[in-house]
């Protein structure tokens, strides 16, 4: 028994490697790209070793880039994952406060009005979306990039699901202690709240930073374009050989602020999903 546990401890861990290797070699060739000469690139086979560019791919991708420098568009990503991030779990979190623990005629209607838009995507609603961003004048700016996606019928449904399995013991101390409702929600719900809020943090911080379609539309001044943007536009058109050195550099820039997220909030974005009592 003891052998056999062995032997398939051996072959489920190199069947992890390997798959783990199959994921991570795009990636590693995208870094090699980014290390050598444009002819190296384009002249197969495509080294599997980094070259000596390092430096000069870097620093051009990042204060030169093609259309914009790549170090503005990293900045705008960020701003606008982050601001979308945070509205959507503070909205959230308020609105399925009130949904669960207040009582006030069409509370349900609210809830499932709020569930229903699920069914609503960006793409479905993007015309007047952009029709009202138009008219506030929220174009080329980060209002504009962060406001209409702020809304979350997911993370809304997900804390009121959570709030729900908090014990009535709970309200009925703090409302003994003479806690109001804010007092609650900030000492008590939010605490309990924490590996939820860093689980869905993580998600929405991605989903704000894979946004291609909104910006795309809401943004014309190229200092107000996002990394994803900025990476389809240098890809090469028609004939053209393109910058591929500076292309990959700049891919492998756009995946290290998610990556640097998920790896700060691994442990309690990991508890947030698998804790059985949520």
């Amino acid at each position: 028994m003891v052998t056999d546990n062995r032997v398939g401890t051996i072959v489920t861990h190199g069947l992890l490697i390997l798959g783990v290797a199959l994921m991570c070699f795009p990636i590693w060739l995208t870094f090699v790209g980014s290390t050598v000469t444009q002819r190296e690139i384009v002249q197969p086979p495509l080294p599997l070793l980094p070259g000596g560019q390092f430096l000069e791919n870097y620093r051009a991708a990042l204060f030169s880039g093609v259309n914009a420098p790549v170090g503005r568009m990293l900045v705008n990503s960020t701003v606008m994952a982050l601001g979308i991030a945070i509205g959507k779990i503070a909205i959230s979190l308020l609105s399925a406060f009130a949904i669960v623990y207040f009582r006030f005629p069409g509370r349900m209607l609210c809830f499932w009005t709020i569930f229903i838009t699920l069914m609503l995507p960006v793409e479905v609603r993007i015309v007047p979306t952009y029709e009202i961003a138009v008219q506030l004048g929220l174009l080329n700016s980060y209002s504009g990039l962060i406001l209409p996606l702020i809304a979350s019928a997911t993370a809304t449904f997900l804390f009121r699901q959570f709030f729900l399995t908090v014990p009535d013991e709970l309200v009925e101390a703090a409302r003994m202690d003479g806690a109001g409702p804010m007092r609650f929600f900030k000492d008590i719900l939010l605490p309990l709240s924490v590996t939820n809020i860093a689980a869905l943090f993580v998600i929405l911080f991605i989903y704000g930073w894979n946004q291609f379609l909104w910006p795309l539309l809401v943004t014309t001044d190229p200092d107000m374009n996002t990394i994803v943007m900025g990476i389809k536009q240098m890809l090469p058109q028609a004939d053209d050989y393109g910058n591929w050195p500076v292309t990959m550099a700049t891919a492998i820039l756009a995946i290290l602020p998610p990556v640097a997220v998920v790896l700060l909030m691994q442990r309690l974005f990991v508890k947030g999903l698998v804790e059985t009592e949520k």
